[in-house]
């Protein structure tokens, strides 16, 4: 008997792409509607092959058309002109990004991280002033972080902005090159003021990185004394965005620039900040930007589903060799190994959407812009889960998007088919919001210090130092995999006698696999630090191990999230299709593990290849379900655009959907 024999049948028939749309779409369906109207208007369809300042220039008319909308809107509140809904302004930025990836990443500059900024570090004159001109993009404007010398050491920012209490000033100087704001967005050529991220002095003292707001370019669109702009010309993708360098040179701004709800300097130069700690400061502010990651992360999401409605309506109508004793050539979905290259990445994309929404419910209700700076809420573990989620979406994004290409062989290199735009505009998206590798130590170290009260004044040394002081088996009671693994312990049996499609052994072996590690990581540091070794050089020789606990950390909750999506579904045929695709979730992650498992002794060389066996049976039962899996993403065909995803079956088939609709 097969490893699937076992399992009750799935009738292709009795569940529609539709009902499987309506669970995917969830709380904000009616968002999720209205967008997808609005990618199908003329303007937002992709066009390849435009230069760069064609592209740039149709990206700027696209984001006015967007400005128009309910869209961006949403994200702010309505006594400002916006929607007051962060939930449903997050949905469209994803849905949004079934289209051209420049528009999207434009969009986010302006709206999410430019007028986010304000939103969230200033007070109400400031939102009052600057929010409604953003919100109908009057006032098209940048966020200026990254520097040349620092891009994810936000901490170690170099431009500088002193106050002069004779003018009432801040002026803002770049000391040097590295110094510089680099890859800005909307920076080279539409941004007229900028968010500007620089070290506060005043009376001769720093008081830690703070946000000014600084006019660039004036009315006739020139820069403005003490500005200097370069563009950064052609890059690998998104290429309608027109990203630029920012340099200043005694730039002055009133003292009202200052976006104040972290920090505040009266007339007479004297700072005050409702957070004393400085670091505490400095990680709460970046805190509150915290969305900007959240969308990157279902933005790369939309690309790989995007990215699998193609190869998957492909595999379903190109044929390649002929099956022996018959003149007919094989679909290429009929192949064994066709099936295993594209079904395991669309029941992980099934999985990261479950996880994605967890992550958006939370934000929504977690963040209000009206709440002191002193009283916010205590965002530590989600801030931590956005970014694993946002490593685990957008590293699953490059992978899909090459693999798919590979499945669609030379016509998935076609610039008309999309696969190749798509790769090259996600490619840097596991880099900004926070690059993926710094991104997975900051999940390990909440995991380390269990988010206690200092966790954001811990520095890599001070965490080192603290698990040093634990016992190790104490901070491993701890952890929520333990918890987890303490709830479902004695409901499965040994390892060989349990059924692989139990999902408790499923979440339990993923949940083993994170505490082993995470115990291995603290055993280590406490080795090293106990023999009296730097703190530095033991967390440098053991940060391989602290990625590894982070990524087993983000895997577990990936499938807890999916499993208990599946267990909320309402539609008893849609969730029995989604339990078998939840089982090829959790088997293709723990058979892409089985050497650690083998190696660890949780499985012996029956178990391993039972699992093998067991993803193999379930490719073959999903299998006539993969398009109508693709189609539940209900991603517009003009979003689509790709030839080899618009056979003429599919295209008869919308034609009768449209007739039905008529």
């Amino acid at each position: 008997m097969s490893a699937t024999e076992h399992l009750p049948e799935l009738d292709p028939d009795g569940v529609t792409a539709e009902r499987v749309q309506a669970h995917l779409d969830g709380r904000w369906a009616d968002v999720r509607a209205r967008t997808r109207d609005e990618l199908r208007h003329p303007l937002l369809h992709p066009r390849p092959g435009l230069t760069m300042e064609e592209h740039r220039e149709r990206t700027l008319e696209q984001a006015h058309h967007l400005a128009k909308t309910d869209g961006p809107r949403l994200l702010f509140p309505e006594e400002y002109g916006g929607g007051g809904d962060l939930g449903g302004a997050l949905t469209s930025f994803e849905v949004l990004a079934h289209g051209d990836l420049s528009l999207l990443v434009k969009a986010g500059v302006q709206w999410g991280l430019f007028g986010g900024a304000i939103m969230q570090l200033g007070n109400d004159d400031h939102r009052a002033t600057y929010l409604p001109d953003i919100i109908t993009l009057d006032l098209p404007g940048c966020f200026a972080m990254t520097e040349t010398g620092h891009g994810s050491d936000v901490q170690s920012l170099r431009t500088t902005a002193t106050f002069d209490v004779d003018a009432q000033e801040w002026v803002i100087d770049t000391p040097d090159e590295d110094a510089r704001k680099d890859y800005i967005g909307n920076a080279a050529r539409d941004g007229r003021m900028a968010a500007v991220f620089a070290q506060l002095v005043t009376k001769g003292a720093s008081h830690g990185v703070h946000c000014f707001l600084v006019p660039i370019r004036d009315e006739d669109h020139q820069p403005l004394p003490g500005v200097t702009i370069e563009d950064c010309g052609h890059k690998g993708g998104l290429n309608g965005v027109d990203n630029g360098r920012l340099s200043f040179h005694g730039v002055r701004v009133p003292r009202e620039n200052l976006l104040d709800r972290f920090g505040h300097v009266d007339e007479d130069g004297t700072y005050a900040s409702p957070i004393e700690n400085a670091t505490r400061r400095f990680f709460t502010m970046l805190g509150t930007l915290v969305t900007g990651r959240a969308s990157i992360s279902g933005s790369g999401l939309s690309a790989a589903k995007t990215a699998m409605t193609i190869a998957v309506r492909y595999a379903g109508v190109r044929r390649q060799f002929k099956a022996p004793d018959t003149e007919r050539e094989v679909v290429l979905f009929d192949f064994r190994q066709h099936q295993r290259r594209l079904l395991p990445l669309l029941a992980h994309t099934y999985a990261l959407h479950a996880a994605q929404q967890h992550l958006l419910h939370l934000l929504h209700e977690s963040f209000d812009v009206d709440v002191a700076a002193d009283e916010l809420p205590d965002r530590r573990e989600l801030e931590a889960l956005a970014a694993g989620i946002k490593t685990a979406t957008t590293w699953h994004a490059s992978n899909t998007i090459q693999v798919c290409r590979e499945a669609c062989g030379g016509n998935g290199y076609l610039s008309e088919n999309r696969l190749t735009e798509l790769k090259a505009d996600t490619d840097i998206f596991t880099t900004f919001e926070g690059d993926n590798t710094v991104l997975l130590q900051l999940v390990a170290k909440g995991l380390l210090t269990d988010y206690r009260d200092d966790f954001g004044s811990l520095d890599t040394l001070g965490t080192v130092r603290f698990v040093a002081d634990q016992v190790v088996e104490t901070l491993v009671e701890r952890t929520a995999a333990r918890q987890v693994w303490q709830s479902i312990t004695g409901i499965v049996s040994r390892d060989e006698d349990t059924d692989l499609h139990d999902r408790a052994w499923q979440l339990q072996t993923l949940a083993w696999r994170e505490q082993h590690v995470m115990a291995g990581v603290a055993r280590r540091l406490k080795a090293g630090v106990d023999a009296g070794r730097d703190a530095f050089d033991v967390f440098n020789e053991v940060q391989d191990h602290v990625l590894l606990a982070a990524r087993a950390h983000v895997d577990r909750v990936v499938l807890e999230r999916f499993a208990a999506s599946v267990d909320a579904c309402e539609d008893a045929e849609v969730a029995a299709l989604l339990d078998r695709l939840c089982d090829l979730h959790a088997l293709a992650t723990i058979e892409t593990e089985r050497g650690w498992f083998l190696e660890h002794g949780r499985f012996n060389a029956q178990r391993s290849k039972a699992i093998t066996a067991a993803v193999n049976g379930l490719c073959t039962q999903l299998r006539p379900f993969a398009e109508l899996l693709v189609d539940a993403f209900a991603i517009p065909d003009e979003a689509v655009a790709a030839p080899i995803a618009l056979g003429a079956e599919h295209a008869r088939q919308r034609q009768r959907e449209a007739a039905a609709q008529t």
